[in-house]
């Protein structure tokens, strides 16, 4: 039995598509026990996404972004948000994405890249997943100030981290954004030899 077997839709009503799209659905689920089980869920669709994690291992040292971010705010967090560089693939490949992501915000041309994993970052509202990636850099990579696009509203800080400092920033909640927190025990598990 396929998951298309276990879900019955009987309606689908849109909230808004103002920023991103909302809807709210009634269906019905098919139990493990064999039971159907009626259900009310809403749904987020803001599009798939990509972000990446920048590395240098001669310097031990990783770049990051710090930005505003509304919900966060809202939430209580009281201050500017560190993360990776990320964004919306907007119809084109995750790889393709986040190389342009990365020289709107970090302000360099990256050479090889790799995927490393995709996410599905907040499964029970959100449609949204996520392709990971890493990648080399160094000084001579870069080819602007970075700082994003004004004209979408972004006026972001590039922030260059040993990797030791950034996973204390983890540890003491200085970094709280969770594709970031995946990233950098990725690279201390995979990318950083001890040391």
């Amino acid at each position: 039995m396929t998951l298309q077997d276990r879900v019955r839709v009987h309606e689908v009503t849109l909230l808004s598509d103002n920023w991103f799209v909302l809807k709210t659905t009634r269906l019905d689920w098919r139990r493990s026990d064999g039971q159907w089980q009626p259900m009310h869920r809403e749904t987020y669709d803001r599009g798939n996404g990509a972000t990446l994690l920048p590395y240098n291992l001669a310097q031990r040292t990783v770049l990051l972004v710090r930005q505003f971010r509304y919900p966060v705010f809202v939430n209580g967090h009281d201050d500017l948000l560190i993360e990776a560089a990320a964004g919306l693939l907007d119809n084109a490949a995750p790889e393709e994405r986040i190389r342009a992501e990365v020289e709107e915000e970090l302000g360099y041309r990256l050479g090889t890249v790799t995927k490393i994993f995709e996410s599905f970052m907040s499964p029970g509202s959100v449609t949204e997943k996520l392709h990971f990636f890493v990648a080399p850099y160094e000084p001579s990579m870069r080819i602007g100030a970075g700082g994003g696009l004004a004209e979408e509203g972004e006026d972001i800080e590039v922030l260059e981290l040993h990797i030791d400092e950034a996973l204390a920033m983890v540890a003491d909640g200085r970094i709280a954004d969770a594709k970031t927190v995946m990233l950098l025990y990725h690279a201390k598990l995979h990318v950083f030899p001890p040391g």
